[in-house]
């Protein structure tokens, strides 16, 4: 289980200006649906996206805080 908070956190200690929205799935706080919206995704495509934000949310899908991650990343240009 991870809270809003905490996610931001994490993800924001890799991209400082993301705004993220959190929705979760099932009820659990663990199945978790994310938007990050980031200048750091400018000139990247999808999968180094993704990549960005799962090195940024490594500990908690290790330890299993997050167990299913559904990503959305744009650039504030593209939200």
């Amino acid at each position: 289980m991870i809270t809003q908070d905490t996610l931001t956190e994490y993800i924001r200690s890799t991209m400082p200006d993301a705004a993220v929205t959190m929705i979760d799935r099932t009820g659990t706080m663990d199945h978790l649906k994310v938007v990050v919206v980031s200048d750091a995704f400018q000139g990247k495509n999808l999968l180094d996206r993704h990549r960005l934000i799962y090195q940024a949310l490594d500990a908690p899908m290790k330890d299993g805080r997050i167990h299913a991650l559904e990503l959305t990343a744009k650039t504030k240009d593209e939200s």
